[in-house]
């Protein structure tokens, strides 16, 4: 019998068929009496009503209700007739029409199921006349996985638009909390939110850089200019991890499998560190050596200096290192990874209805840029707007990036420095030399006054003769340690720069107060250029903050009260790290579920001879559970080869392997 031939519930109205439309019986209800079910509910309300009624009237007025019935019979009547043929019939109808459609919809399936899964012959006198390509599913399969990746990609969006806006709500506010989220709050090198200099009070602009390290990417990413020796060279070092790895966890397995615990993080570590000379070694020039058992020492040669591009003149396919070279290229080894990036980023945009009309792709530099407008006048831009460059920066990028903002500090320091000389001797000069102005001048004209009546009696140095270490703008610095050298923040020579802007800015107000000379106007134009320039450098990233790898800066410029540019792009940027970046991975707490501390002897209780426990004396019992903390301790000094002692249960078998054990959890 097909699919098609199944029973189905009648299609017509009738107030007593089962199952019908408007029928007050159901075939959804199986065993259950309907009409008793219905009887103990009016006996329930009815009682209620007249208990109701009992308890509020007189005597004698209850005695001349009872007049042609009980009122008791009339609720009945009144509640069944009501109830019953409303309330049971919409609640029956409404069930009925639910069970219809999902018949319906499971004699679908069960059709397609069987009109899938055809007998093997079948299956296999269409294989032998259409050949392996001919009635096959796999294009339609593939389609149903693009849909539903589709649809899971949207549906995740949706919950993270759910999400920001539950955020923001309860925050009142947003910050750096909004754009990246849990497992990538790590990534962030800088997030700054400011007011806009055009419109303070409804606009807002954001910053944030997001490093991606190069062991945290999925795909790695080479530099276009990488030589073929240097792309082979790592593709043999992952080889040769890889293998190591694959030893490990068979010596991991071996100790489970032997009742012995697991080896710690530090005995692994060392344990790799012994297995590295099995693979490779340092003689370079030993065409035998270890490190040429995979690439021969001859190969290596041929590719030595070979980068990206080989002069048209000396080109041939037929020789070895053109062979090599495009074996490696077919593999996309030098592409791949900044290519996934960029298709990455580039679709996560439009799919989120984040659009942009420039992009430009620095393919050899590794540099990617795109802006939602092509315009870069800010004065013509709406106020809802986004620009990203993606850049990948190898470890001797970053030192000459460190060295350029090792320079460009300097030259701020020295041009407010000079500033501050050229003010500092126009207050001077202009101060009169017969009135005290500041404190300055007060102390000046007291001096001879101080050292004749108090340090001249006290035998102490003046004031003018000791040397000045604090220059009252910020306080002193510590020196240097080789920490501070190799990681400058600079955080004290900006506090510094910054305080002496606002020191000047107030110097020339108690000079000049409302007057407008050319001095004070050329003296302000240049303070206003510098403050402006420094906060475009302040705003910039520091270099020595920044780790080898991948660099995503986003400059966003959103509506406070909408925000719409801030929501979108939280999405983006927490989809593409997901994409891109495998995360932080902190190995104790990934090895924690199984550390050897759950795997003690105590925790694994078994019972012994009840007469030994009974003549056991306390203090041999305390002693016997110290010797065993001991033992445990002492356990974890050999290294990891060293052979032990299987643990054995109470009935003298070995203990279950590691996947046994975790069976059993489960099943408890």
């Amino acid at each position: 019998m097909g699919a098609i031939d199944l029973p189905k519930s009648p299609n017509v109205f009738h107030p007593e068929k089962p199952s019908a439309v408007g029928s007050r019986n159901s075939l959804a209800q199986e065993y259950r009496d309907q009409q008793n079910e219905v009887n103990q509910l009016l006996e329930e309300e009815t009682n209620k009503v007249i208990h109701h009624i009992n308890s509020k009237l007189p005597k004698d007025v209850l005695e001349r209700l009872d007049v042609m019935g009980g009122v008791k019979e009339k609720l009945y009547n009144y509640f069944n007739q009501n109830y019953q043929n409303m309330f049971n019939r919409y609640m029956v109808t409404t069930e009925d029409e639910m069970v219809k459609k999902i018949r319906n919809y499971i004699d679908k399936e069960e059709t397609k199921v069987l009109a899938r899964y055809t007998p093997k012959e079948i299956a296999d006198l269409l294989d032998a006349v259409g050949g392996a390509d001919k009635f096959n599913t796999g294009e339609i399969e593939k389609s149903m996985v693009n849909m539903y990746g589709h649809l899971q990609g949207h549906i995740q969006r949706g919950i993270n638009d759910l999400e920001n806006l539950t955020n923001s709500l309860l925050r009142q506010k947003t910050d750096t909390g909004a754009f990246i989220r849990g497992e990538n709050a790590y990534s962030i090198v800088k997030c700054a939110f400011k007011d806009n200099i055009v419109k303070p009070k409804t606009v807002t602009d954001v910053k944030l850089s997001v490093n991606i390290l190069d062991a945290e990417l999925i795909s790695p990413i080479f530099h276009y200019q990488s030589t073929v020796e240097y792309l082979i060279k790592d593709l043999l070092s992952k080889h040769i991890m890889d293998s190591i790895d694959r030893e490990i966890e068979k010596i991991k397995d071996q100790r489970i499998d032997q009742g012995q615990e697991e080896p710690s993080d530090s005995e692994i570590i060392f344990a790799k560190m012994g297995r590295v000379e099995n693979y490779t070694d340092d003689e370079v020039e030993n065409p035998k050596s270890k490190r040429y058992s995979v690439v021969a020492k001859h190969l290596m040669e041929r590719i030595s200096d070979l980068r990206a591009e080989i002069d048209p003149e000396v080109f041939d396919a037929l020789n070895v290192r053109e062979n090599l070279k495009k074996i490696v290229d077919i593999e996309n080894i030098r592409t791949r990874g900044f290519n996934t990036a960029i298709n990455s980023i580039t679709s996560i945009l439009d799919t989120s209805k984040m659009g942009y009309q420039y992009i430009e792709n620095l393919k050899n530099a590794r540099e990617l840029l795109i802006r939602e407008y092509e315009d870069t006048d800010t004065a013509n831009l709406p106020d809802e707007r986004y620009q990203v460059k993606m850049r990948y920066y190898d470890n001797a990028q970053l030192i000459e990036e460190r060295k350029a903002f090792d320079v460009q500090m300097k030259s701020f320091e020295n041009e407010v420095a000079h500033l501050w000389d050229v003010l500092e001797v126009i207050y001077e000069g202009a101060k009169p030399s017969f009135k005290v102005t500041d404190f300055n001048d007060l102390a000046a004209k007291q001096r001879n006054r101080i050292r004749k009546t108090i340090k001249a009696k006290n035998g102490e140095p003046m004031y003018e003769d000791i040397s000045k270490i604090w220059d009252e703008i910020a306080f002193v610095k510590p020196a240097e340690t080789e920490v501070e050298r190799m990681n400058r923040t600079y955080i004290y020579e900006k506090d510094q720069i910054r305080k002496r802007i606002i020191f000047m800015r107030n110097k020339m107000k108690l000079m000049y107060d409302y007057q407008y000379p050319i001095e004070r106007r050329v003296m302000e134009d240049r303070l206003s250029f510098l403050e402006r320039e420094y906060n475009k450098f302040d705003y910039m990233i520091n270099p020595y903050h920044i780790q080898p790898g991948l660099l995503l800066d986003v400059d966003i410029t959103s509506i406070k009260r909408k925000k719409a540019t801030l929501d979108a792009m939280a999405n983006v940027l927490n989809e593409f790290l997901h994409g891109v970046s495998q995360g932080f991975q902190d190995a104790a707490f990934a090895s924690f579920s199984r550390r050897r501390s759950t795997v003690r002897e105590d925790i694994n209780q078994s019972f012994a001879d009840a007469s030994e426990e009974g003549n056991a004396p306390p203090q041999a019992s305390g002693q016997a559970y110290l010797d065993m903390l001991n033992s445990g301790a002492v356990a974890a000094a050999p290294a990891i080869e060293a052979p032990k002692r299987s643990r054995k249960t109470a009935d003298g078998a070995k203990p279950r392997s590691r996947k046994a054990r975790g069976s059993s959890m489960k099943e408890i």
